[in-house]
């Protein structure tokens, strides 16, 4: 069984480690098997295309490449800072995800 990411779609994140270091963006999809995600906006890498129904023109397309989850932090939902992520119990019995560094749920 696979471990549980601390990423999910649709989070904010930021980028710790490598070239594109230091940006935020929203995740676009979780590859689970490989511990990757795409994110928004983060490590663009250029693709050469053939044209193509979607790019009749064809060329280099500028696109996302998939990040390995470890570089990425979840942004805290109050204060706009990177922070790790923990497990808890929720009132209603619901394992939730929350920031380390504020105690705030991460819907």
């Amino acid at each position: 069984m696979a471990n549980k990411l601390h990423v999910k779609k649709g989070d904010l994140v930021y980028v710790i480690r490598g070239e594109s270091k230091g940006q935020q963006g929203k995740v676009l999809s979780v590859l689970v098997k490989k511990e990757r995600a795409l994110v928004e906006g983060v490590n663009m890498v250029s693709k050469h295309t053939k044209p193509n129904a979607k790019y009749p023109q064809g060329g280099i397309i500028k696109m996302e490449a998939p990040i390995h989850i470890s570089n990425l932090m979840v942004v805290d939902p109050t204060t706009g800072k990177p922070s790790r992520i923990g497990r808890k119990l929720n009132s209603k019995g619901k394992l939730v995800r929350y920031s380390k560094k504020s105690g705030e749920e991460i819907k």
